[in-house]
């Protein structure tokens, strides 16, 4: 009787302890799968958040996020350039892998109708999440291509690489897309137009003048020709000015266009709407959102509820803008209870912009803070980015980490998070972070970083297992322009190669465990294992490159250019490539 008591007492009490297994289980599956938000601003310097030390830009939500997780305060952006760091992003691999490093000096796309564009055998972390069930989307900027032989395959699009939603601009935000903010080719216009034109009308002149004086007689053919050769360039150029604008920024929703040229009016507001909707959308399944903001690349642009409102001009309000749309993500999250179960990633595709000043002198740039240089170079400020992770159910709140990571670890930390194998079939770059963030590693997993200038092996960065010291090695730098300055204003981006750069032998070297601001490189004399450092790092350099399989360019002369077949304007628009499908559904709407 006593033993049928405790049997019924026993399975009775399983009931209990079954239930608690189960949600055991399920708590810690959420936590293994959490929602991922990764957010990415553009061309925004290290020193420009408040929770990196700046005293001035206000950037509370920002701060916000570094307070709830981990900083990281030696970020890397495994190029200096838009279009290879985001392809390193995406990929976990660096971008002279998939042919995304330019051997010329353009390297980043400029038109949306260049057939060069993330190859289609490359694997996002957007195409192994969606394959494990998740809900994805990029909102804002993509600037990875979008067709390769007709303007209907977007083989480059978004959607072709893991994407189930997109809403933004193919390309990215230049100067040339907003009116009265200047051009990205004003040194173009120099070489292919002013000066041709000035050549003609130099030769017109003297041609006439010797004809008038009976030194030379000139055929009226030769004068018609160098006329029509003159209004040619001139009609090529005024073309140019008028279509560049519509052709090359406008808004996609998906496949379609939406709104071309497009509009700056709540731009960000715009974003951070279908941002949130598609959090919403998904609230019972994971999701991945890429929030890809054109903040703060030029041209500038801020709402009227933030324009003229910061202390750092045009620069400073789009910035504070950008953190507001930030702080909405946030809040929502809290709203629907899924911060503890959604991971956050915060950074920058490369360092601040230090060239960029308007006509007026206007500082259009952002802060590097204490590092030298800036987007385009590997200098320290052209690589070390903002970092910050949330993930308050696994990630101790207010840590700071000094390791060296890369922006190619979201690669493998999210794919493992996801319970999706990485590929096996090719190398990838990036290293999972997350025993660096729970604290199991006190070490970044990256003993070597290798610094690219476009396509071209610019610098290595050594971090020695057992060791704090960090050394990094440049083969060459950049000169910078004029000399004594903090960049290479005199071509608004500092270059690769030939009279651009200096070549160093022996390379040049710094710890930059010790000297972060690259002010004084090291020497024999000043460091005893000088020679046995640069040998370390020269074959660690071999064997690297020795890793690199010949890939297409993506930037050769053939890709990189404009192909009208592939350009894409709104149905029905005709020539003008003109419409507005966000002003008509707002009127729907009411």
């Amino acid at each position: 009787m006593a033993q049928d008591h405790l049997q019924l007492f026993i399975a009775k009490m399983k009931i209990p302890f079954l239930l608690l297994f189960f949600l055991w289980e399920a708590e810690s599956h959420t936590a293994s799968r959490p929602n991922i938000i990764l957010v990415m601003a553009d061309d925004l310097g290290i020193g420009d958040p408040g929770c990196y030390g700046n005293k001035t830009l206000r950037t509370p939500n920002i701060d916000r996020l570094a307070s709830g997780g981990v900083k990281l305060t030696q970020h890397l952006a495994a190029s200096p350039l838009c279009t290879p760091s985001r392809a390193a992003f995406m990929t976990g691999r660096y971008p002279v892998r998939s042919g995304m490093a330019s051997w010329s000096r353009t390297g980043v796309f400029l038109f949306t109708a260049s057939s060069g564009g993330l190859p289609t055998n490359e694997i996002t972390f957007a195409k192994l999440l969606k394959d494990q069930g998740y809900s994805t989307a990029l909102i804002g900027k993509w600037h990875l291509g979008m067709s390769c032989h007709s303007k209907t395959d977007f083989c480059h699009h978004p959607l072709h690489h893991g994407f189930n939603y997109f809403y933004g601009i193919s390309l990215t935000n230049l100067r040339d897309c907003k009116p009265g903010e200047g051009s990205v080719f004003t040194t173009g216009f120099k070489r292919l137009v002013f000066i041709p034109l000035q050549i003609i009308g130099v030769t017109l002149l003297t041609f006439a003048a010797l004809n008038c004086l009976g030194l030379l007689r000139v055929p009226l053919g030769i004068f018609f020709s160098l006329l029509f050769l003159a209004a040619l360039i001139l009609t090529l150029f005024l073309g140019f000015l008028h279509y560049f604008r519509p052709l090359n920024c406008f808004m996609m929703r998906n496949y379609e266009i939406i709104q071309q040229p497009m509009s700056y009016d709540n731009l960000t507001q715009r974003l951070t709407v279908e941002a949130a909707q598609f959090i919403q959308r998904n609230t019972e399944t994971p999701f991945l959102l890429v929030l890809s903001y054109l903040h703060v690349h030029t041209a500038l642009f801020s709402s009227k509820d933030f324009a003229g409102k910061s202390k750092h001009g045009v620069y400073g309000d789009a910035v504070e803008e950008m953190d507001w749309s930030v702080g909405q993500i946030l809040n929502l999250l809290d709203e629907l209870r899924l911060a503890n179960d959604t991971l956050i990633y915060f950074t920058s595709d490369q360092g601040a912009h230090v060239e960029e000043v308007s006509s007026k002198g206007e500082i259009h740039g952002g802060s590097n803070g204490i590092y030298k240089g800036g987007k385009a170079n590997n200098w320290e400020g052209g690589i070390r980015v903002p970092g910050i992770l949330r993930w308050p159910r696994v990630i101790q709140a207010g840590q700071k980490i000094d390791e060296p990571t890369s922006n190619m670890d979201i690669f493998p930390t999210v794919a493992k998070l996801a319970g999706a194998p990485l590929p096996e079939d090719r190398i990838i770059d990036g290293r999972d972070l997350m025993p660096l963030l729970e604290g199991k590693s006190q070490h970044s997993d990256h003993e070597f970083l290798f610094h690219y200038c476009n396509a071209y092996l610019n610098a290595v960065r050594w971090h020695p297992q057992n060791s704090t010291s960090i050394w990094k090695a440049f083969f060459f730098t950049p000169n910078f322009n004029p000399v004594g300055s903090n960049g290479c204003f005199a071509t608004h981006v500092c270059f690769c190669f030939g009279s651009y750069v200096t070549h160093h032998d022996p390379p040049l070297l710094f710890d930059i465990s010790k000297d972060p601001r690259e002010r004084n490189p090291l020497t024999p004399a000043t460091e005893p294992r000088f020679y046995e450092i640069l040998k370390v790092i020269q074959e660690a350099a071999d064997r690297h490159t020795q890793t690199l399989p010949e890939v297409p360019n993506q930037f050769s002369w053939d890709n990189f250019l404009w192909k009208p077949w592939l350009q894409l304007c709104c149905p029905s628009s005709g020539l003008s490539c003109q419409c507005d499908r966000e002003k008509q559904d707002k009127r729907l709407s009411r």
